[in-house]
C-alpha cells in the first residue's frame, strides 16, 4: 500500500484484501465481548451448580480482568515481532478454547482456571486487532472503523443477552460457551485471507529487545496515555457497573416494560445501543475534526445527559437519559483505536496500545467501589452525578491538554510526528 501526499488531500492506492483483515479484527472483538459478558448472566446458575457462593463466581470476572495486561504484553510482542496475521490467529483460537473448556468444567475451580487462562487471550486480542485494522484500511476510513471496532463490545454484550434468552433455556447454559467456536473459525478463515500489514513490515523490530527498548523509549507518552486509559475507563464503569443496581432504587420502575421487556432488562439494552449509535457517530466524525475534538464532544454530550440520567423519575425520561449518557461515553471509546494506534511507535503498534488499554482496564477496577461507597453517603443519584461529573471534566482536560496524530500515515514516506511536548 503507498501514500501519496499533496497539499489538501491524501490519495492512497488500497491493498487488496484489506477488508478481510478489517473484518477478522471487528468480528474477533465481538466475539471476544460475547465470551466475557455470558459469565455476567450466570452468577446465579453457576453458584447453584458448583455450590459456591454467588460472591465467589463474581469474583472469576476481577480475575479474568486481572489476566488481561499479561495477554496485551505476550500476545502484542509476538505480533509486533512476526506479524500481525499469525498471533492473531493462535490468540482468537486460544481464547475460544479455554471458553470452550470453561463451558465443559466439572468443578469450580476447573472453571476458574480456565477463566483466568481466558483473560490472558482476551486482554491480548484487543491490540493486534486494533493495530492490524487501523494499519490495514485507508486512512479515510479510519474513524468510522474505529468506531465499528470499540461498538464491538457492546455489540457482544448484546449477544450475549440474546444467546441468555434464546440458546441458554433450550440447550442449556453450557451451550453459550460453545457457541462462539464456530466464529472464531470465521475469524482464522478472514484473518487467512486477508494481506499481512505493509507497516508492520516496514517497521519490524529486529528482536524482543527492541522491543522492549523501544517502550522504554517512548515512556512519556506511555504514561501519558495510561493516565488517559485509566480515567475514560473509569468513566465507562461508573456510567456502567451500578446502573441497573439504581433503575431498582427508583420507584415503580422495576414494574414497568419498555418495548415489550422488563424494564430492568430492557433499559440497558436500549443504552448498549446507544453505545454503539454513539462508538459509531464520534469515530466518524473524528476523521472530520479530529480525535480529541470529537472525543471532548461526546463529553460534553455526556455531562448534558446528566441530570435525566441520574434524576429521571420516569421510564422514559431514564431511558432517554441513559441512552444518551452510553452514546456519549462510548462515543468518546469509539475514537480510541484510531487515537491509540495513532500515537503508538511505529515499531511497537500491537503491544503499545494494547498494554495501555489493559493496564488502564486494571487501574480503573476500583471506580465502582468508590462510586457504591459515594451511594452509601448520599445516596445513588448523588453519588453517580458527583462521580460521572468530575470524573467527566477530569477527562476533557486531560485531552484538552493533550497530544494528537489525526490521520498519520503508518508508512514511512508520509509519516507524520505528533505535536506535543510528549511527542517523542
Amino acid at each position: 500500500m503507498a501514500f501519496v501526499t499533496g497539499t489538501n488531500m491524501t490519495f492512497e492506492r488500497e491493498t487488496k484484501g484489506w477488508k478481510f483483515a478489517v473484518s477478522s479484527g471487528l468480528l474477533g472483538w465481538v466475539l471476544d465481548a460475547f465470551d466475557f459478558f455470558v459469565v455476567v448472566f450466570l452468577f446465579d446458575t453457576l453458584a447453584a451448580r458448583f455450590h459456591v457462593s454467588k460472591a465467589s463466581v463474581v469474583y472469576t470476572l476481577t480475575l479474568t480482568l486481572a489476566m488481561r495486561p499479561l495477554g496485551a504484553l505476550f500476545f502484542g510482542a509476538l505480533a509486533d515481532r512476526f506479524g500481525r496475521k499469525r498471533p492473531l490467529i493462535v490468540c482468537v483460537l486460544y481464547f475460544s478454547i479455554c471458553t470452550v473448556l470453561t463451558g465443559l468444567a466439572p468443578t469450580f475451580w476447573v472453571f476458574v482456571l480456565f477463566r483466568a487462562l481466558y483473560g490472558i487471550g482476551m486482554g491480548g486480542y484487543w491490540g493486534i486487532g486494533a493495530s492490524y485494522a487501523m494499519e490495514s484500511l485507508p486512512r479515510r476510513f479510519r474513524g468510522v472503523l474505529s468506531g465499528m471496532l470499540q461498538a464491538g463490545y457492546p455489540m457482544g454484550y448484546l449477544l450475549a443477552s440474546v444467546a441468555m434468552q434464546t440458546l441458554a433455556p433450550a440447550l442449556g447454559w453450557r451451550s453459550v460457551f460453545f457457541v462462539g467456536a464456530p466464529v472464531a473459525m470465521m475469524v482464522v478463515a478472514l484473518t487467512l485471507f486477508a494481506p499481512e500489514s505493509e507497516a508492520w513490515k516496514q517497521h519490524r523490530p529486529a528482536s524482543m529487545k527492541h522491543i522492549f527498548v523501544s517502550l522504554l523509549q517512548h515512556k512519556a507518552m506511555f504514561f501519558y496515555l495510561l493516565m488517559m486509559m485509566s480515567v475514560l475507563l473509569c468513566l465507562s464503569h461508573g456510567t456502567q457497573d451500578l446502573y441497573p443496581d439504581f433503575l431498582k432504587s427508583v420507584p415503580g420502575i422495576a414494574a414497568k416494560s419498555v418495548f415489550g421487556m422488563k424494564a430492568l432488562f430492557g433499559i440497558p439494552i436500549l443504552y448498549n445501543l446507544g453505545a454503539v449509535v454513539g462508538a459509531l457517530f464520534f469515530g466518524h466524525l473524528s476523521q472530520k475534526m479530529g480525535r480529541r475534538n470529537a472525543i471532548m464532544m461526546a463529553l460534553v454530550v455526556s455531562l448534558l445527559s446528566i441530570p435525566a440520567w441520574a434524576f429521571g423519575a420516569s421510564l422514559l425520561v431514564l431511558v432517554a437519559g441513559s441512552f444518551v449518557m452510553q452514546a456519549g461515553v462510548q462515543g468518546a471509546f469509539g475514537v480510541i483505536p484510531a487515537h491509540l494506534t495513532e500515537l503508538s511507535p511505529d515499531a511497537v503498534r500491537s503491544l503499545f496500545p494494547g498494554i495501555v488499554y489493559q493496564l488502564g482496564v486494571l487501574l480503573a477496577a476500583p471506580a465502582t467501589a468508590v462510586e457504591f461507597m459515594l451511594r452509601d453517603h448520599f445516596g445513588y443519584p448523588w453519588a453517580l452525578t458527583v462521580f460521572v461529573s468530575v470524573v467527566t471534566v477530569l477527562m476533557i482536560a486531560i485531552f484538552w491538554f493533550g497530544p494528537e496524530a489525526h490521520n498519520r500515515s503508518f508508512l514511512r514516506e508520509t509519516e507524520i510526528k505528533p505535536t506535543s511536548i510528549l511527542a517523542e
